[in-house]
């Protein structure tokens, strides 16, 4: 029973919607340069690690990172760190979010983690992998980008995840 509801069509639509959001907010509403890239993507993620749980999340953060990359390429082709990145703030989020109470310690720890391992870890390697050594002389504006976005990202995720409407959304969800 729990199985079918998890997989109704208002579960599946909501997760489209979400996807959508996702590939919006990264391929067409982001600041982005080779190196930085400045958007929402957190919010959708974050809405969909509470409503779904980490592994779902995980699996529609991929494949929007793997059908944003195919249908609309921006900066070059596709590389799988990438989605491995997407595939671990799903989880992350997931996990933090999922089945639990909104408090400001679980927001402050899921951003940071997504900030400090996935954005100036992860996707820094990556972009040392595609681009050389050249990626950390910018290494500094990254991490000042992150560390001026961490507080912003932390106030917009507890502002929504205690929103009345995603807590009754969440119940219908579960």
């Amino acid at each position: 029973m729990k199985n079918k509801k998890r997989w109704s069509a208002r579960n599946i639509a909501m997760m489209g919607m979400l996807m959508a959001m996702q590939l919006i907010l990264t391929r067409f509403l982001a600041i982005e340069t080779p190196f930085v890239r400045i958007s929402f993507l957190f919010v959708p993620t974050v809405i969909m690690g509470m409503l779904f749980g980490p592994f779902l999340t995980a699996t529609g953060s991929a494949l929007t990172d793997f059908f944003g990359v195919m249908l609309f390429p921006k900066t070059g082709s596709y590389f799988p760190g990438f989605t491995l990145s997407a595939v671990l703030t799903g989880l992350i989020y997931g996990y933090f979010f999922y089945r639990k109470e909104m408090t400001l310690t679980r927001v402050i720890l899921a951003n940071a983690l997504v900030t400090v391992l996935i954005s100036i870890g992860l996707n820094t390697l990556w972009l040392y992998m595609i681009m050389g050594p050249g990626v950390l002389a910018e290494l500094p504006l990254r991490i000042g980008k992150d560390l001026i976005l961490l507080p912003i990202q932390i106030m917009i995720t507890y502002a929504v995840g205690n929103q009345s409407l995603i807590k009754k959304q969440r119940l219908k969800f579960q």
